[in-house]
């Protein structure tokens, strides 16, 4: 008995490096990407409230249109996986996947221009709106090079090579914050740009991004590519579903902050700053979820349900753990971590209540995380779609909607909203996720 336990533990201890080695440098990246997010709310909360709230509306705008596009290159690693467990050639298709991902990016920067004239009919304070909008226009160029650049490296990322994508993330945190700082508050001659210099900072940095690593991708383009007809076919299958899944995600996210800031601009502020924190936490069990995939994918080519189910239970208890350590800060330090973002004590006593639901809300994304990471490595992707679907438009919006406009509970009872639809969808997803395991195991003998 003992030495079973021994030996689980011994087994269980090499798939939780395998999923370790593999997360890290996807972990930089991810934490990367949101620290860039983070940068602009630091040096746009120095600016003014007025630049903070602006470009918290206006950028939860352009990533609910930008991160459903991401959804769409996020087929890309699990579908070439499965290609590779299967040893079937893959390589060659790198330029198609380069072709995939700039005819999605016309797609959603012809809706992100098609949204800007609605803008000043959204309710907000016109002097909102008028950044709002003079922000979405010099971003929406950026959407072609912000999908370039995740499409490479999802298909990198499907090879395990993870280490100079993530790199050049972590490079652009840097120069997005150098860029901000010049041109919004205006040195080395450049006036004082306020959301614009915000904007065009962001720009240059997601070109710069997909050029250094097209550059280093330019091996894959050798050789001819076969086959390419069934791939773009199971990209779009399985990618649709998971780009509806996190627009629905991110409109749910995104709707509350068009609601919070109907209220005022403090409140805007307040859940844009937190927002910024939850994501922030919620890089490292995404990029932990992300290597689940790869590695789930790979055993689901192979048909090895040992493997699927290892790798699924490595990274529960991965993101789990690192949930419950994020609790404890969050529940010990809730002031200290806001004072990071803001140095006005209006905003930080107004957020200070709401982090009771927030230790809520952390703990069940992270379930769902890790849940959807082996989903997307089994293909099962449909059913992430309608659970976000359901989770956020039927049961976080309506909730939260009406604490706040019936109840005046505003910040409370929009996060109590999300508490709740994050709850049903790791609920939802956790039963499919073991049914789909049942079922793989039975069809695999």
């Amino acid at each position: 008995m003992i030495n079973t336990v021994i030996n689980k533990i011994k087994e269980y201890k090499n798939y939780t490096k395998e999923l370790v080695g593999l997360s890290i440098p996807i972990i930089l990246g991810n934490v990367g990407n949101m620290l860039i997010g983070v940068g602009d709310v630091i040096v746009a909360g120095r600016h003014s409230t007025i630049t903070l709230a602006a470009i918290s509306i206006a950028s939860a705008i352009f990533m609910t249109f930008l991160i459903a596009g991401i959804g769409f290159m996020a087929s890309i690693s699990p579908v070439v996986s499965n290609l590779r467990g299967k040893r079937i050639p893959s390589k060659n298709l790198f330029r198609v996947t380069t072709v995939y991902s700039l005819l999605i990016g016309f797609l959603f920067f012809a809706l992100i221009r098609l949204i800007i004239p609605t803008v000043p009919y959204m309710g907000l304070a016109d002097d909102l709106a008028f950044y709002v909008v003079e922000y979405l226009e010099i971003s929406s160029w950026g959407t072609f090079a912000g999908l370039l650049f995740v499409a490479f490296k999802e298909f990198l990322q499907a090879y395990e090579i993870v280490v100079f994508p993530n790199l050049i993330v972590v490079g652009a945190i840097f120069l997005n914050v150098f860029l901000n700082i010049v041109l919004v508050f205006g040195y080395f001659g450049f006036p004082e740009l306020g959301v614009k210099g915000l904007a065009i900072a962001s720009l240059i940095v997601r070109w710069l991004m997909a050029i250094f690593l097209f550059i280093y991708c330019i091996p894959f383009l050798r050789g001819k590519t076969s086959k390419y007809k069934s791939y773009i076919k199971d990209l779009i299958k399985t990618g649709w579903p998971i780009s509806l899944a996190m627009f629905f995600e991110f409109l749910g996210f995104n709707i509350t902050a068009v609601l919070v800031g109907k209220f005022s601009a403090v409140y805007a502020a307040c859940h844009n700053i937190i927002v910024t924190m939850t994501g922030t936490t919620y890089m490292i069990p995404l990029s932990i979820s992300n290597a689940a995939a790869i590695k789930v994918g790979f055993a689901n080519g192979e048909k090895n349900i040992a493997n699927i189910k290892k790798y699924t239970i490595t990274g529960y208890i991965l993101i789990i753990g690192y949930m419950a350590m994020n609790m404890i800060l969050y529940g010990v330090f809730p002031k200290q971590l806001l004072e990071i973002f803001t140095n006005d004590a209006i905003v930080v006593q107004t957020c200070l209540p709401v982090f009771g639901i927030v230790l809520c809300f952390l703990f069940f994304d992270g379930m769902q995380c890790a849940c959807v990471g082996a989903l997307k490595g089994l293909k099962e992707t449909k059913p992430i779609m309608w659970t976000m679907a359901f989770a956020y438009l039927i049961v976080s919006i309506p909730i939260g909607s009406l604490l706040a406009f019936k109840y005046n509970i505003v910040l409370n009872g929009f996060w109590a909203g999300l508490a709740c639809g994050i709850i049903v969808a790791c609920i939802i997803s956790n039963t499919i996720l073991l049914r789909k395991i049942k079922k793989l195991a039975k069809n695999y003998q």
